[in-house]
């Protein structure tokens, strides 16, 4: 008898292309959504995409309301004060329309305004999800205008709880959008900073599912075939952010990642989310920073698969080559080498290392680690990319 046994889920209806933003009305009558709460965040509130988005829902005289007060790396007070608009304005569903901190955070709106249970009750634990009521969950669509979480196409979302500084991942089958309307032209305004960061971080999570262990070869290839694209688009896309090509490109492998990351992701993550938490930096761009040194710490584990991975991205070098060509990308688009370069004027004491070794080894994405993630190994690391030392 075959030992393969696994469990696998694959993500929603896509709507891509450029201009398909238009057909936005049309999403909400199939979904059956008519009084919308487009969630976005408050830079790109004050954008021309935003505006001409809503012009479409204007014309099509859709009735919606507005909500913009999220943060970067989006906490439990975004949170309350989304529900209370939502609730409200009457909605009867969710918009979400921006990275991955608007996605995430619309996606909890329309999930947490019907339970009566705290959001940190229904955390990515074991069979927790199934404490919430379903069917008191709004139907949301997604409208990505960067490439990099994914998390259009994924069934959690990312909240910061305040008061231990811990990032959470909240889990439902539900929270996977009903549609998503991929559009490139969307992220064509994108500034090359969060091109690199969103980028690095569809990256990143192809790089980690890839890696993870255990049987999931549809995951292996979506993975494999979303790290050739990053690698082929991401340096045109930062370099030339018209390029609506190399912009198609980098949307399709950021939803890659995240629908191949069911299969795992592993200690870049559970790094860079206590870094992100208590420093409030960009998750893609503290991806980046921490990629060569848990690719270093990883090797003896998937040197095999990096091989193959190599060969098919037409990297030579094998596993040393990949490594390379990472320091490389990063280089092109200007990512810090360590630490210092991400957080100006670090000073991080053993306590605070400590602090954030503690919290990376409990994280939810230290299973997926192809080497066990110790306390010692993730003091380690972080020491690591605090040197700069591969």
């Amino acid at each position: 008898m075959s030992k393969l046994v696994s469990k696998w889920n694959y993500p929603t209806t896509v709507r891509f292309g450029a201009g398909r933003i238009a057909e936005l009305p049309d999403v909400l009558a199939a979904t059956g959504i008519k009084k919308p709460l487009f969630v976005t965040d408050p830079g790109l509130a004050k954008l021309p995409v935003v505006a001409s988005t809503l012009k479409i829902l204007d014309d099509a005289k859709v009735p919606y309301g507005v909500f913009s007060d999220v943060k970067p790396n989006p906490v439990e007070s975004n949170l309350t004060a989304g529900i209370a608009v939502f609730k409200k304005g009457k909605h009867d569903g969710v918009i979400a329309f921006g990275g991955g901190s608007a996605l995430d955070l619309g996606k909890l709106i329309a999930f947490q305004a019907g339970q009566t249970l705290p959001v940190w009750d229904f955390e990515d634990v074991g069979d927790w999800w199934t404490r919430a009521n379903s069917d008191a969950i709004a139907p949301i669509i997604a409208v990505p205008t960067t490439a990099g979480t994914g998390s259009e196409v994924g069934r959690a979302g990312v909240i910061t709880n305040e008061e231990t500084h811990t990032k959470k991942v909240i889990f439902h089958p539900k929270l996977l959008p009903a549609i998503v309307i991929a559009d490139p032209e969307l992220s064509v305004g994108m500034p090359s900073f969060i091109t690199a960061g969103t980028g690095m971080d569809a990256l990143a999570h192809c790089l980690e599912a890839y890696c993870a262990p255990g049987y999931h070869p549809m995951a292996d290839g979506i993975a494999v075939e979303g790290v050739r694209l990053v690698f082929e688009n991401l340096p045109e896309a930062f370099a030339n952010g018209k390029d609506l090509t190399a912009r198609a490109h980098m949307m399709s492998a950021a939803a890659m990642g995240a629908a191949a990351f069911q299969k795992g992701l592993g200690a870049i993550h559970s790094l860079s989310h206590p870094i992100g938490a208590l420093y409030d930096t960009h998750h893609g761009m503290t991806n980046a920073v921490f990629m060569p040194y848990v690719l270093a710490f990883n090797r003896d584990a998937i040197e095999e698969k990096i091989v193959r991975l190599s060969a098919y991205c037409g990297i030579k070098g094998g596993f040393d080559g990949f490594a390379k060509a990472v320091i490389k990308l990063r280089k092109e688009l200007k990512v810090p080498h360590a630490l210092p370069g991400l957080i100006k004027g670090l000073d991080m004491d053993k306590k605070r290392k400590t602090l954030i070794a503690d919290m990376a080894v409990v994280d939810p994405t230290a299973g997926g680690n192809p080497v066990k993630l110790t306390k010692k190994a993730a003091l380690g690391l972080l020491e690591n990319a605090i040197e700069g030392t591969v």
